[in-house]
């Protein structure tokens, strides 16, 4: 498939590829505001998560590029920057730790069930699976400006907001297994 062929939503999914090495590269340059650019890209590159989904259903054109290549473009992006906070001390690395093993075996039962036997399984996003990608844009968002925001409020927000998104991530895995069972009825 050539790019000028492809639809605006498979694009979009492609742009928020393209968007993580640029966003890591700026988290590494040690200049104050450079958390503000971070920031910035990352939140467009979030909000193309929310628009390449919704054109896509609107025009009926969800293609098997999009089911697999949006979420794998969300779990890179969340997966790379909070692996970049932990090295920089700005989140607790059990948490992260826990969102990548979970975010690896979702993407695992993914490809599972795509394989099973009669066509393939898409396992779509449940309203836990949705949440927990809220939760963790919001949180990440924060992350990447924290110095800034506990200057501002003496309470640790952010601290909270790792344990709801660590806690999500969690529910919204255990659910995707408990669902998706019958995936592994040939083991």
């Amino acid at each position: 498939m050539k790019l000028k062929n492809m639809n605006v939503p498979n694009k979009l999914t492609l742009i928020r590829f393209a968007s993580i090495p640029i966003i890591i590269a700026i988290m590494l340059i040690n200049v104050e505001w450079f958390d503000w650019l971070a920031l910035v890209i990352f939140l467009l590159s979030s909000f193309t998560d929310f628009v390449d989904g919704r054109i896509a259903r609107k025009r009926g054109i969800v293609t098997n590029f999009g089911k697999l290549m949006d979420p794998l473009a969300d779990k890179m992006m969340i997966v790379s920057i909070l692996i970049v906070l932990v090295s920089q001390n700005r989140v607790n690395p059990i948490a992260v730790i826990i969102i990548v093993m979970r975010e690896l075996a979702v993407t695992g039962l993914r490809a599972i069930a795509a394989s099973s036997s009669g066509g393939g399984k898409v396992i779509p996003a449940s309203i836990w699976g949705k949440m927990k990608t809220v939760s963790q844009m919001l949180t990440v968002a924060l992350l990447l400006i924290d110095k800034r925001i506990y200057s501002i409020i003496d309470f640790p927000i952010i601290g909270i907001l790792v344990i709801i998104m660590t806690a999500l991530t969690l529910i919204s895995g255990i659910e995707y297994f408990v669902q998706s069972k019958d995936c592994f009825n040939d083991c």
